[in-house]
């Protein structure tokens, strides 16, 4: 894993660049509601993905104030129809201003709609989630990118993703090898890979390279080691610098008792009868 040094100049590398969006935060609009009585996520399971992804993706884009990242929150994309909602598990608008936070996002007020969204499947919406959101997404909002995945370990695995190609139609992603999906708009890699912990089937980020986008923990794990080895760095400098300056001093020390001696052998010279 790279330190955080290293990782800080991959992600400038990587990060995406794009345009500002042509309008303005906007945080509420009045007559269209904002929350309803359906929880934040379906179980345990799904909590555990969106947190964990969720906050991958905002430590990751925080370099940038013109990325804004939403959880489990509502798009409104036809003006003066509330109809026309959905509240994806995480969503990505580029070109947008970080904060303030909204209580729903309005793609003709802010100007632009989600680069990316993702959805985690649960018992009552694979279906929809696999074949209406696709069109939703993709055609009447205009998202670039869709991903689905199944965090339930118990449950089969499936991770999907759809984009429209350059000529505008809705194609399927073509998974790698190890199972694993490529986001030209984020320009990052996912793929899963279980915890055998909370089990869950954790859909995680990684750069281009494979450099693992880490999570909380553990980048304070990393944080911690690289302290650790500064710590241990200085006091081996330390003894380095304590060793060579003593060191010095024997030499000096050496040089005072030769140099003492070279007089001695001179007086005495000089003292001899001839």
């Amino acid at each position: 894993m790279d330190t955080l040094e290293e990782f800080a100049f991959k992600q400038k590398k990587y990060m995406p660049v794009f345009p500002k969006a042509t309008g303005k935060p906007t945080i509420y609009i009045e007559g269209y509601p904002y929350e309803d009585d359906e929880p934040m996520s379906a179980t345990e399971f799904h909590g555990e993905q969106i947190v964990t992804l969720s906050d991958q993706l905002k430590r990751y884009f925080a370099i940038n104030e013109l990325v804004h990242i939403a959880v489990d929150s509502f798009i409104y994309y036809s003006e003066g129809d509330i109809s026309k909602c959905v509240a994806p598990d995480i969503f990505i608008v580029f070109g947008v201003e970080k904060y303030p936070l909204r209580r729903s996002f309005y793609t003709w007020s802010e100007g632009t709609a989600p680069v990316v969204v993702f959805e985690f499947l649960s018992n009552s919406t694979p279906p929809h989630d696999r074949h209406r959101k696709v069109e939703i997404y993709l055609n009447d909002i205009g998202v670039q990118e869709y991903f689905i995945h199944q965090p339930e370990m118990e449950k089969s695995a499936e991770f999907r993703g759809w984009r429209r190609s350059t000529s505008g139609n809705i194609v399927e992603m073509v998974s790698d090898a190890e199972g694993g999906l490529f986001s030209a708009a984020l320009n990052l890699r996912f793929r899963w890979e279980d915890d055998l912990t909370t089990h869950v089937r954790l859909l995680r980020p990684y750069l281009p390279d494979g450099t693992p986008i880490t999570t909380s923990v553990e980048e304070e794990q990393l944080r911690l080691q690289e302290k650790e080895l500064r710590l241990q760095e200085k006091e081996l400098r330390e003894e380095a610098e304590t060793k060579a300056a003593a060191e010095v001093k024997r030499r000096q020390e050496v040089e005072i008792e030769l140099e003492q001696l070279r007089a001695e052998l001179a007086k005495g010279q000089n003292e001899t009868p001839s």
